[in-house]
């Protein structure tokens, strides 16, 4: 269990990792960067040096720093520490909008405690934002100065607000189900938003989030942005989301209640 003093610090050190993997990927946006295929779920599956030298800079400041810290990222796998701290990374959460020249990308930095992603970090360099979430509260630091993160009020299905960044990912009959009936009920669905309309969610301007065939690392970093903002993440089943998998995040228990209803039957787990 983290003391106050020591989420201070490694809070605070999660902003300087920002800072170290902003430097590298940055300049490559919209930059014309060569693009390699990972050949993963999708068809298309990009990745750039832009992931993997930004990686690399944050696990470098990690080993200097904190040399007893387990490691777990997208581009350069898992490196188990003594300590039970492990951060759990993604250079550049949506590749493809990086590569199209579309700004809402994120770092994503998560420390786990050994039992849950206790501290997390979504950065957009490019806008200037940070979504930070710890024990006592989410903010979001940006070009107006830092202010609390609260999600709104929405507990109706029919009045929420929907994010998702591409519907092509539900790949199981079952799931499309779900969600198309779930798109069918809210009162407006936005697309392509990556890891940046979690952090919607938790600022109040979206309300719910469905996803699925995410990685840790996809996920970890936007929990305790959502949680301490006053939402709930969980996966299609009610359960803990930090493994990745089908996500659901919403801005309200009721809310989430009424989604969960319809996406439990195709829950995989």
């Amino acid at each position: 269990m983290l003391d106050p003093q020591q989420i201070d610090e490694l809070a605070s050190f999660a902003l300087d990792l920002a800072d170290a993997a902003a430097a590298v990927t940055l300049p490559h946006f919209r930059s014309g960067l060569a693009v390699d295929n990972k050949r993963g779920r999708f068809a298309f599956d990009p990745v750039t040096a832009a992931d993997r030298d930004g990686e690399a800079a944050i696990r470098k400041l990690i080993g200097e720093r904190y040399p007893d810290h387990g490691i777990f990222g997208e581009e350069h796998g898992k490196e188990t520490g003594t300590s039970p701290l492990t951060w759990v990374l993604d250079p550049i959460d949506g590749t493809r909008s990086f590569i199209s020249g579309v700004p809402l990308w994120g770092t994503l930095i998560a420390l786990n405690d050994g039992t849950r992603p206790v501290i997390g970090l979504m950065d957009q360099p490019y806008i200037g934002e940070r979504f930070v979430g710890r024990p006592g509260g989410s903010e979001l630091i940006g070009p107006m100065g830092t202010t609390p993160l609260k999600t709104s009020d929405c507990t109706k299905l029919e009045e929420a607000l929907l994010g998702n960044t591409d519907p092509a990912m539900f790949d199981v009959e079952d799931e499309k189900v779900a969600f198309r009936e779930i798109s069918s009920k809210v009162r407006l669905r936005r697309f392509g938003g990556d890891c940046y309309f979690y952090c919607l969610l938790a600022a109040g301007t979206l309300d719910l989030v469905i996803e699925s065939g995410l990685q840790p690392y996809d996920i970890q970093a936007l929990i305790p942005v959502i949680e301490n903002a006053g939402g709930v993440v969980t996966n299609w089943a009610g359960g803990d989301a930090q493994n990745g998998g089908q996500v659901v995040a919403a801005a309200t228990y009721e809310l989430h209640e009424q989604a969960l209803k319809i996406l439990e039957p195709a829950a995989n787990g």
